[in-house]
C-alpha cells in the first residue's frame, strides 16, 4: 500500500502518518455491553475508517487497469466493459467461458502477488439467458482458486438482484417487502407522534424505492404491487383508512406519490449519468439507442 503511495506522488509526510496510524492502531470487538481485549490488526483498512474506501481503492487500481487493458471479455462501442467494480465487491463480464477464465487468472495472480484472498464461497456465475434458444445446454466448469463455482439464475449485487432473464421483478418484490417493513415500523414506532413527523418520516425512509430507475423489463403485476404497497404505506403510516382515495392522500401532505417518485429518481439517475466522467457511463449516455435512457425518458410517464 505504501509502496503505491509512493508511485502516485503522494507526500511522503503522509504517507508517514498513515503508516504509524496503522502500525499503532488497537481494535476491540463490542457485543451488547461485553469489550474484548485489544488486539492489533495485521492488515486490511481500518473498519469504518474515512480513509478507507480511498485506500483501498488505490491497493486495487492496478486490477482493475489490467483487466480493461486486456481487451478480453465484453465491449460495447470498442468500450471495454469486462469488469465492474465497487469497494470489494467485483463482477466480471464476459460473451465466452474463455473470456471469462482468463479474467479470473488476472485475478487470481494479483490477489497472490498482493496478498488477497477471494472468498470462494460468495463467489457464483450466472448465464444471461435472453435468447433461450441459442443458450447452451452444457456450460464448461468455472473454477477460483481451483474451486468450482456455482452457477446460479439471480444474484444480488449492492442491494439490486440480477436475473438470468434480466427482468426485474424479483428486484421489484425485494423493493416491495423492504419497503412494507420499513412502513410497519414506521406506523408502530411512531403512532402517536403528529402528521408532520409521520410525513417527514415517511419521505425519509418509504419514497427512496433503491435502484426503480434501473427497472427497465418487469411485469405489470409486479409493479401495480409496489405501487398499492406505496400507497398502504402511507396510509399505514398515517393511520388513514385502507380504501381512502390515494391522489387525495398525497395531496394533503404535499407528498409525492408512486409515479412521481419513479419519475424524480430516474430524471436524477440520468442526470449523473450523463454528468459522470466515467467512461462506460459516457458511453450508455451517448446511445441514441440506449434503453437505459429511453426508459428513463418516457416509461414512467
Amino acid at each position: 500500500m505504501w509502496k503505491k503511495l509512493d508511485n502516485i506522488g503522494f507526500p511522503r509526510e503522509l504517507t508517514s502518518i498513515c503508516k504509524y496510524w496503522y502500525t499503532h492502531q488497537v481494535n476491540n470487538v463490542r457485543w451488547a455491553d461485553a469489550v474484548s481485549e485489544s488486539y492489533r490488526l495485521q492488515c486490511g483498512v481500518r473498519q469504518g475508517g474515512l480513509t478507507s474506501p480511498t485506500l483501498f481503492n488505490l491497493y486495487m487500481d492496478a486490477l482493475i487497469t489490467e483487466l480493461s487493458s486486456r481487451h478480453v471479455g465484453c465491449h460495447v462501442d470498442d468500450v471495454c466493459v469486462n469488469n465492474l467494480s465497487y469497494a470489494d465487491d467485483m463482477v466480471l463480464l464476459s460473451a465466452s467461458v474463455c473470456g471469462l477464465r482468463q479474467l479470473i487468472q488476472v485475478c487470481e495472480k494479483y490477489a497472490v502477488e498482493h496478498g488477497l484472498q477471494y472468498n470462494v464461497s460468495k463467489s457464483q456465475y450466472m448465464v444471461f439467458e435472453v435468447g433461450a434458444a441459442k443458450c447452451p445446454q452444457t456450460i464448461p466448469p468455472v473454477t477460483l482458486n481451483g474451486v468450482p463455482l456455482d452457477k446460479v439464475d439471480q444474484f444480488k449485487y449492492l442491494g439490486h438482484v440480477v436475473t438470468a432473464d434480466l427482468r426485474d421483478d424479483a428486484d421489484i418484490e425485494r423493493e416491495r417487502r423492504a419497503l412494507s417493513q420499513r412502513a410497519n415500523t414506521l406506523a408502530r414506532r411512531f403512532a402517536r407522534c403528529s402528521d408532520a413527523v409521520k410525513i417527514t418520516l415517511f419521505r425519509a425512509y418509504c419514497t427512496s424505492l433503491y435502484t426503480c430507475s434501473l427497472w427497465i423489463n418487469f411485469s405489470r403485476r409486479a409493479y401495480s404491487s409496489l405501487r398499492v404497497q406505496f400507497n398502504n404505506a402511507l396510509r399505514a403510516v398515517l393511520g388513514l383508512p385502507r380504501y381512502c382515495s390515494a391522489s387525495g392522500m398525497f395531496a394533503a401532505a404535499r407528498t409525492d406519490c408512486f409515479h412521481a417518485s419513479v419519475r424524480r429518481r430516474c430524471a436524477s439517475l440520468v442526470r449523473r449519468v450523463r454528468a459522470s466522467p466515467n467512461t462506460v457511463l459516457a458511453m450508455i449516455a451517448n446511445r441514441i439507442d440506449c434503453p437505459f435512457i429511453r426508459h428513463c425518458c418516457d416509461r414512467h410517464i
